[in-house]
């Protein structure tokens, strides 16, 4: 038994850092904010499978919005869709 209790070691070397290892989910979420004036509702619209567009639906009255992805397009994240 240790007479001290619990006991924090401050002289031993620190360990090495963990691995760096690849946020997958980083590119799984990818989204536009897109503000829908058609019922005055914000939603995010995530990208296809295939990462040719960004696809989604106003979330009261199902209005359906595509944003193709390709050159010479723009760095804006957020939308209003009428």
């Amino acid at each position: 038994m240790n007479p001290y209790g619990n006991q924090l070691d401050l002289s031993s070397p620190a360990s090495p850092p963990p691995a760096t290892v690849r946020d997958s989910r980083r590119e799984a979420t990818r989204f536009l904010g897109i503000h829908f004036a058609c019922c005055e509702v914000y939603s995010r619209v995530y990208m296809n499978s295939s990462g040719t567009a960004y696809v989604g639906h106003c979330p009261r009255c199902a209005k359906r919005v595509s944003f193709q992805i390709g050159s010479g397009g723009t760095s804006s994240r957020f939308f209003t869709a009428g």
